[in-house]
């Protein structure tokens, strides 16, 4: 590939990993992550909702049954891993479960396409094509993912001072790993660290393996006629790592909440 190729290569690269914002530095505001995130949190909503609303004792249609697997699936897994008596733990297990694998999902979609529907649209006010920014799979926003890390993190907190009390929450940072009152503020150093490396752990997780999942999209999209079997061959890959690094953040957050419940 010349020079000239692989700046092109690069600058199409570029252009599909910039958000459509409005704003500067750290007060922007990325339009396409929040819409399109928004967007499946209401398709979720509505799909569920209507398969509650029309649910038959009888044989169940394709989509019911579907519906019913997936909540069955995910009240397993918090039974087996929350161990505390919070009727709230299910349907969040369940709402973040079925909103990050929506959001996964559309890393499927052909990188092309939705830039270039959204080209078009913005070509009929008279936009310019490289004007325009969309990327239409949120979960490649770090600011995605760690507002949804950090919103784990306060419901860790919450529910650690809720069943412990702030003295017992206190006590839980200062006093282990070591007993001993001369050691309790290495202990609220280490505690600290732990408890602040969880949402840390949880947003760069999904947020590396969807952006680079993404990334090779792209690069897999550069290399021209003979993307399609390669696109087809790393599509099929995803099929395991978008459910489940969806599975993973939604097993982080039930085990990190049980935790939260445990009193001492």
């Amino acid at each position: 590939m010349s020079s000239g190729a692989e700046i092109t290569s690069q600058e199409y690269i570029k252009h599909h990993l910039t958000n459509l914002s409005v704003g500067e530095g750290f007060m922007a505001v990325h339009i396409d992550t929040l819409g399109w995130s928004v967007f499946l949190g209401l398709v979720f909503i509505m799909l569920f909702r209507s398969v509650a609303k029309n649910a038959t004792t009888g044989v169940p249609g394709k989509l019911q049954c579907a519906v019913e697997m997936i909540v069955g699936f995910v009240d397993d897994n918090v039974k087996s891993t929350f161990h505390g008596h919070n009727p709230v733990i299910a349907p969040l297990a369940l709402t973040i479960f079925v909103w990050v694998f929506l959001m996964n999902a559309m890393d499927w979609v052909p990188v092309d396409l939705i830039p270039t529907i959204a080209q078009q649209i913005a070509g009929l006010f008279g936009v310019a094509p490289h004007d325009v920014y969309i990327k239409s799979v949120p979960t490649t926003d770090p600011n995605m993912t760690f507002a949804l890390a950090l919103g784990v993190f306060a419901l860790i907190i919450y529910y650690s001072i809720k069943v412990k009390g702030i003295g017992g929450f206190i006590k839980e940072l200062t006093t282990q790993p070591f007993g001993h009152w001369s050691l309790y503020p290495i202990n609220f150093i280490l505690e600290m660290v732990t408890l602040l490396a969880r949402p840390l752990s949880l947003a760069l997780r999904l947020f590396g393996n969807l952006y680079a999942g993404e990334l090779i999209f792209l690069l897999i999209a550069t290399i021209g006629l003979f993307q399609l079997p390669v696109h087809f061959l790393w599509a099929a890959f995803h099929i395991l790592i978008i459910p489940l690094q969806a599975f993973i953040f939604m097993m982080l957050t039930i085990l990190y909440l049980s935790l939260a419940h445990e009193d001492h």
